[in-house]
């Protein structure tokens, strides 16, 4: 499990297509660091597994089901990824549930500055907008963020100029594309509604 704060921006620094799968090299010194084959980390937001990991970088693998339903897919040499390691039991909790499962991918309809800040409009869809609520948590590329509000197409989010400087948020454009894990909570209690009727 994760919780959504970002440790670290790592850089794709190799690309390999394989029978069935993706792997990736990433350079991330501070996140390499005591990391371990089969540790988990969330790359971007998607949980994935270190099969090898070298001084300063680590190497996952992705299959097709997680290259079609995530920004991974577009991932290439020289690509910014946000890092987490999963909490430790002991851990604090900083942000909120994450558990790496990507829902889907938002589109930025606008990013507006507002001072030091900007607020972000993604555009999200029908499938997943009800799990979106105002003052709700939502995860963008991993970052645990809170909804600011929502309309009919999609919602908005606040970021903090700390989040903007150590996340890969800070460059967002509108048209960019985005992962998205909704509150595991709205998932579940969707599902048993629908099982009821």
């Amino acid at each position: 499990m994760f919780t959504g704060i970002v440790t670290e921006v790592g850089t794709v620094s190799a690309v390999t297509d394989g029978e069935g799968l993706r792997t990736f090299t990433i350079t991330a010194p501070a996140t390499a660091e005591g990391l371990k084959v089969g540790d988990s980390i969330a790359v971007a937001g998607v949980c994935l597994t270190a099969v090898e990991v070298a001084d300063g970088s680590f190497t996952v693998e992705a299959v097709p089901e997680t290259l079609s339903r995530t920004t991974l897919g577009a991932a290439a040499a020289g690509t910014a990824l946000n890092l987490e390691r999963p909490m430790a039991a002991s851990g604090r909790f900083d942000g909120h549930i994450v558990q790496g499962h990507v829902d889907g991918v938002a589109t930025v309809r606008s990013v507006t500055p507002e001072g030091d800040s900007r607020r972000i409009w993604l555009d999200l869809g029908a499938r997943l907008l009800p799990h979106v609520v105002e003052k709700g948590s939502v995860t963008l590329d991993g970052v645990s963020l809170t909804v600011t509000a929502v309309d009919d197409a999609g919602f908005e989010v606040a970021l903090i100029p700390h989040t903007l400087q150590v996340t890969t948020l800070g460059h967002l454009t509108a048209g960019d594309a985005v992962n998205v894990e909704t509150d595991v909570l709205a998932k579940y209690v969707e599902r048993m509604l629908e099982a009821r009727s």
